[in-house]
């Protein structure tokens, strides 16, 4: 007698298609997605930045400048070059991203290999290559997020030797 006859404890589970596991490919790629919206989200906001330092520096600075060069002139200069730095750090194209997978090596790997391999094994495999792309993402991810953080402290310190110069301390 089988288990689906009521001799024994079905989990409704196959070997070949096992639900969880479709379950968590679909979270993997779910995570993947996000963590590439993120990577728009920073270089929307490097752009950005771009634009709010060009500003500030343009209506600060033809101020600042108009009763000469001084030490917050100076200090204001460098932080601005500072910013222009670590922006194109943030807009770097960066090729070593993996987003997606290449067709060509998951036909040759699942379906012209010869191996009769099962979603599960698939589902299985490609949620462990997706982490592995995410934790190597991460790494860029995370140096472009420095950036970030780093020209926006510049940013407000640029404002600030902007100010300083205009009101002469």
């Amino acid at each position: 007698m089988n288990d689906k006859q009521g001799g024994g404890a079905d989990t409704g589970v196959r070997g070949d298609d096992d639900p969880r596991l479709a379950f968590i490919y679909q979270e993997a790629v779910r995570g993947l997605l996000h963590q590439q919206n993120v990577v728009e989200s920073l270089n929307t906001r490097a752009g950005n930045l771009i634009f709010a330092a060009a500003f500030a520096t343009s209506l600060l600075g033809s101020r600042a400048l108009s009763d000469g060069l001084g030490l917050w002139d100076w200090i204001a200069m460098t932080l601005l070059l500072g910013i222009g730095l670590l922006i194109a750090i943030m807009l770097y194209p960066y090729y070593n991203y993996t987003f997606r997978f290449d067709p060509e090596e998951l036909l040759s790997q699942y379906v012209d290999g010869g191996a009769d391999t099962t979603m599960s094994a698939i589902h299985r495999e490609l949620a462990l290559r997706i982490k592995a792309d995410m934790i190597n993402n991460w790494r860029v991810i995370q140096r472009i997020r420095m950036a970030l953080q780093l020209s926006l402290i510049l940013f407000l310190l640029e404002i600030l030797a902007w100010v300083f110069s205009i009101g002469g301390v």
